[in-house]
C-alpha cells in the first residue's frame, strides 16, 4: 500500500510551515495540505494529537485519509516540536524532516 503525506497548516504566516514546504517543494514530494484556521474539526485533531495549535504538524495517511496510518508515538509531557512521533512529526527543522521523509520512503 502506498502513503501521502498530509500537512495540517494554517493561513497565518508560520516559519515551520514555510520550512516544511520549502523541503517538500523542493524535492517534489506531493502532499495534501489541511488549513486548521479553516477547518474546526482538523482543528481539534491537531490540539488532541499535540496539546497546542501546533503546525505544521505532518502526518503520514492512507490515500485519501486525514488520520495517520498508525497511531502516533505519544508525547511524555513534552513539546510537540521536532519530535519524530513514527507516523506524525510537528514543527520539524530541516534535517529532522528529511530524515523523517527518508524513514517512511518520501526522500532518497
Amino acid at each position: 500500500m502506498s502513503y501521502e503525506l498530509v500537512m495540517y497548516a494554517r493561513t497565518a504566516s508560520c516559519p515551520y510551515v514555510r520550512t516544511a514546504r520549502r523541503v517538500l517543494e523542493r524535492e517534489n514530494i506531493p502532499y495534501r495540505e489541511i488549513l486548521i484556521d479553516k477547518d474546526p474539526t482538523a482543528e481539534q485533531r491537531v490540539i488532541a494529537w499535540t496539546g497546542f495549535k501546533s503546525v505544521p504538524t505532518i502526518i503520514v495517511a492512507r490515500p485519501g485519509e486525514d488520520l495517520p496510518f498508525e497511531e502516533p508515538a505519544p508525547l511524555a509531557g513534552e513539546s510537540p516540536r521536532n519530535v519524530d512521533r513514527g507516523s506524525m512529526i510537528t514543527e520539524p527543522g530541516e534535517i529532522t524532516f528529511e530524515n523523517w521523509l527518508r524513514k517512511h520512503g518520501f526522500l532518497k
